[in-house]
């Protein structure tokens, strides 16, 4: 129970790697505030959460808008008390040749996978800061690490998003508040199973020959289990990580050693 008495506030946490961490730290003990843009499948997930017996709130949010974050993270405080942790998960992809990508494909990738983690982050830190303790675990992306063709949107945000890990760490390192990144490889979710059906459309290649393509990516040809971002985000989250803050780690099976 590494994280008994704490309240966790996920985002992206209706389903896949959000879903895993948000129950994760559950069963460690957390109470857990669950903000997706879906309310019926967080509900699904906060009837699970409370099955762990732990207290969970659904708070529906489109994370890109600041007033919704804002009410959000207002609305967890009320509910469970103030948040001690927060996983900035959110996130989309959408992929486009450069020249195909319009303005608003743009703008809405930066919303979501950056913008979003600081209007979050903003939000959480004076209450982190009052209590000198805290929490901040962005889920970015082997992404983040290296470059990935027809995605140059969700690259560029998420390469941002280490980079505010890293400021965040180093500004808040004497405030008892650690940031970390955890950059996951191609993952066994929904947004992963989006990617395949646009490799079967483009290509004409089957679905199991396009999943089997992304897989390919990591190794150990396989696809990450979400539990497995979810394990390390209770380690980064606990006082056994109090040492470690502005660092990015990957689980990708051996994609990007760096």
């Amino acid at each position: 129970m590494r994280l008994r008495n704490r309240v966790a506030l996920v985002t992206g946490a209706g389903r896949g790697i959000g879903r895993a961490i948000a129950l994760a730290f559950a069963r460690e003990g957390a109470d857990v505030a669950l903000v997706a843009r879906t309310p019926a499948q967080l509900e699904a997930v906060a009837a699970e959460a409370r099955g762990l017996g732990r207290s969970a709130v659904a708070l529906p949010c489109d994370v890109a808008e600041r007033a919704q974050v804002d009410a959000a993270v207002a609305a967890a405080a009320r509910a469970l008390g103030p948040v001690a942790i927060l996983v900035n998960n959110a996130g989309i992809a959408d992929s486009a040749k450069i020249g195909d990508v319009d303005d608003a494909t743009w703008e809405r990738h930066l919303r979501v996978n950056l913008t979003a983690a600081f209007y979050a982050s903003r939000a959480v830190l004076p209450a982190m800061r009052a209590a000198r303790w805290g929490r901040i675990v962005n889920v970015a992306s082997t992404a983040a690490r290296r470059g990935f063709p027809y995605v140059a949107p969700y690259v560029a945000a998420k390469h941002g998003l280490l980079g505010l890990t890293r400021a965040l760490a180093v500004e808040l390192v004497d405030a008892g508040i650690t940031v970390n990144a955890i950059c996951p490889g191609f993952a066994a979710t929904d947004l992963t199973r989006e990617s395949a059906r646009r490799i079967q459309a483009k290509t004409g290649r089957s679905y199991d020959e396009a999943l089997a393509s992304l897989a390919a990516f990591s190794p150990q040809r396989r696809l990450i289990d979400p539990e497995e971002v979810a394990a390390l985000a209770v380690v980064l989250a606990s006082d056994d990580a109090r040492g470690i803050t502005g660092q990015a780690w990957n689980v990708d099976g051996g994609a990007v050693q760096s």
